[in-house]
């Protein structure tokens, strides 16, 4: 596409090596010296091809999700999605860098991996509660005026006796194979965690220093924030994390409201570091 919005030349290939050096002599030939890439999905399905082109000193810019035509019966092809993703280019004020890989991209594979056995061991954690809520009379008032790590220990040693019902055998192993299954998933994030740590230590160590800051919440600011100079300002920083006041004010009345978009998981490793202080008066409103 040209710089006022003609397009040039259209053409499609396979994602894969191959794909990408036909796509890059494509690009050559019709848009010689000066070029710019617009790529949709550069944490994903884009990767591939983002990484190549940098390689191959490229300039590369990040698109957001296209917006389809509002319209019932837009069209909808993989070659009218790239000439929107041209054109959003050309039109935006603010071009966006792709997120770097390399380190970056370690820390982020590690927490997205450490966060779903999180969430795997809360549900095991659910479903052993509920386990012990209908267990036979005996197993639950021997568990249930445990603490929660001592009953994961408890039934993690539970053993099913030839002498007892099948109810109470069949409970027993549920609850030994469930609690086994908590303090796996437990041991996984807690190994994953000291890789992070490793990692954040290496990378920004000044981090850890800040009050409320631990690895997890580091490591998730070293992955939205990438690399130095993506973001244009510490308020579009702000604006990314979602923690900027947003105005609402109309007539005499002078207000902020809370910012609701942005990266939602920025945003809430941003909040942990507000725990136990006051908030800004905009913040409380």
């Amino acid at each position: 596409m040209s710089p006022i919005g003609a397009v040039l030349a259209t053409t499609d290939s396979p994602a894969n090596a191959r794909g990408y050096r036909r796509l890059l002599d494509f690009a050559r030939q019709h848009v010689p010296g000066r070029r710019c890439w617009a790529l949709e999905g550069v944490g994903s399905f884009g990767a591939g091809l983002a990484a190549f082109l940098d390689q191959a000193g490229e300039q590369v810019i990040e698109v957001l999700r296209l917006k389809r035509p509002a319209v019932r019966g837009g069209r909808k092809t993989d070659m009218l999605d790239a000439i929107r993703a041209a054109k959003e280019a050309l039109s935006t004020e603010h071009l966006i860098q792709p997120r770097v890989r390399g380190e970056r991209e370690a820390l982020r594979v590690l927490l997205v991996t450490r966060h779903g056995a999180v969430l795997a061991s809360t549900a095991a954690i659910n479903q052993l509660k509920g386990l012990i809520v209908s267990a036979p009379d005996d197993l639950r008032s021997e568990l249930r005026k445990l603490k929660r790590p001592a009953q994961v220990s408890r039934c993690a040693q539970l053993r099913d006796r030839p002498t007892h019902g099948v109810e109470h055998r069949m409970t027993a192993v549920t609850l030994r194979s469930t609690a086994q299954r908590i303090l796996a998933l437990q041991a996984e994030a807690k190994d994953l965690e000291n890789e992070i740590l490793a990692l954040v230590r290496q990378l920004a160590p000044e981090l850890l220093g800040l009050l409320g800051v631990g690895p997890i919440t580091a490591a998730q600011i070293l992955v939205s924030w990438s690399h130095p100079g993506r973001f244009r300002s510490e308020a579009a920083f702000a604006s990314f994390a979602g923690v900027s006041p947003i105005p609402a004010s109309s007539g005499l009345t002078n207000r902020h409201r809370i910012n609701r978009s942005g990266d939602r998981q920025l945003n809430r490793a941003t909040r942990h570091g507000w725990r136990g202080r006051r908030q800004p008066s905009w913040r409380r409103q």
